[in-house]
């Protein structure tokens, strides 16, 4: 039996999130914020409406948005994380093939059949979707995943499909012929500004295109989109997505810093963040590299980034040592005098806890697996940084801005929402 693809996508995720709790958020504009409240990353469609553009600074359309009194949020990850927890896990109870591929989309894998039954089926995930999680979707169906791709933007930008739009047999090519090729999964500016020197320009033209060409200019990833369009699915559904070879943690600051003191306690946060990460995939770390970069408007220092990466002599995913060992390198790097807007830190040299090698000429290290594993339970069910490392310190004066923070209102008991 044929196989068909089709991808689900949450409708301006974060604006959705954030309506969930707030009712009287309905049919208003509504954007939210990137970290330290820099710019716009999500966009209700009123928003859109309005002319307020994806990534654009929040100073240079505070004005427009002051006019419309459009809703602002700063972003709220742990939020958007548990909602998106709940819709895939909703999810896969549905359908037994499903791939995460992202905080707000997955693709799923299903028996072909008749294009009735099939929208049918569309219809019955989203309306599950909508009533237990209250978040609404869009899906689309197509014979690979490029065509469910496209199929997903149909369903998402035509409303009368009501959020469910198969890609028909008879008449694709002309639907393609609408489809900028910049708008095809999987090319890029730079392909599609390449793609557009031999007048390619749509994604009919792309399928139609000659594949040595593709091959030569675009490598075999752009070999594979034109195949995908043609019908023949290069790209299977991933169940488990692969281990990761580095795990980052950082953020800007919230105010220039300066001390030591408070580098140090940003950095040991950021570390802790990703040790439990580490051990949430069951792997530990052989390599850690630490980068400070200065503030962007340092009128006595040019823009610069200082960076330095260390050999653990066993590899491990113990947070105490991992932040021993980072502390010791920002040492190094710190500079008295200067400003910095960022720090960040990147675990390297990933391998499986089961398979980590220990060293032949040093002791064990000592590790806390216990504590660790009481340590992230507890945090999993209480929230972040419930237990922590004192060196993550209390006050946090560094902290990226997020003065329009909604509650977390399903992974904090102090912040449960209440009914009156």
């Amino acid at each position: 039996m044929g196989r068909i693809f089709s991808l689900l996508d949450c409708n301006n995720f974060y604006v959705s999130c954030e309506r969930l709790f707030n009712p009287r958020l309905a049919d208003r504009p509504v954007v939210v914020l990137s970290n330290n409240d820099g710019c716009i990353i999500a966009r209700s469609n009123e928003a859109k409406k309005l002319g307020i553009g994806m990534g654009e600074p929040f100073f240079r359309c505070r004005r427009l948005i002051e006019a419309h009194r459009v809703e602002v949020f700063s972003s709220n990850f742990p939020l958007y994380g548990d909602i998106s927890r709940r819709v895939m896990e909703l999810l896969g109870q549905l359908e037994p093939e499903v791939e995460i591929y992202s905080i707000d989309e997955a693709f799923i894998r299903l028996p072909a059949s008749s294009p009735a039954k099939l929208l049918i089926n569309g219809r019955n995930i989203r309306d599950a979707i909508g009533r237990q999680v209250g978040i609404p979707v869009s899906i689309g169906f197509g014979p690979t995943k490029t065509l469910a791709k496209i199929a997903n933007r149909i369903a998402k930008k035509e409303t009368e499909h009501e959020g469910v739009f198969l890609l028909p047999e008879q008449g694709l090519d002309d639907l393609l012929a609408t489809v900028a090729v910049d708008d095809v999964w999987g090319i890029g500016p730079r392909s599609a500004a390449r793609l557009a020197t031999r007048g390619i320009h749509t994604a009919l033209a792309l399928k139609n295109a000659d594949d040595g060409w593709l091959r030569r200019h675009l490598g075999i990833t752009g070999l594979r989109v034109a195949m995908e369009l043609r019908g023949v699915s290069c790209l299977p559904l991933v169940s488990a997505p692969p281990a990761g070879k580095s795990i980052a943690s950082s953020r800007s600051f919230g105010r220039p810093v300066t001390a030591l003191a408070d580098l140090r306690e940003a950095l040991s946060s950021y570390v802790s963040l990703a040790a439990a990460k580490l051990r949430h995939q069951r792997q530990k770390t052989g390599a850690l590299q630490i980068y400070l970069a200065d503030n962007l408007f340092s009128a006595d220092h040019g823009r610069q980034v200082d960076g330095m990466a260390v050999n653990l002599t066993q590899p491990t995913s113990d947070t105490p040592e991992l932040i021993s060992r980072a502390a010791a390198v920002l040492e190094r790097l710190y500079r008295p005098g200067r400003s910095y807007r960022k720090v960040g830190v990147v675990l390297l040299d990933l391998s499986p806890a089961c398979q980590a090698q220990p060293s032949l000429f040093q002791p064990p290290l000592r590790e806390r697996e216990e504590l660790m594993g009481a340590l992230d339970r507890i945090n999993r069910r209480w929230g972040r940084d419930t237990i922590h490392s004192a060196a993550n310190g209390l006050a946090k004066n560094w902290k990226n801005k997020q003065s329009r923070k909604s509650p977390a209102y399903t992974t904090s008991w102090h912040e449960l929402p209440v009914v009156v």
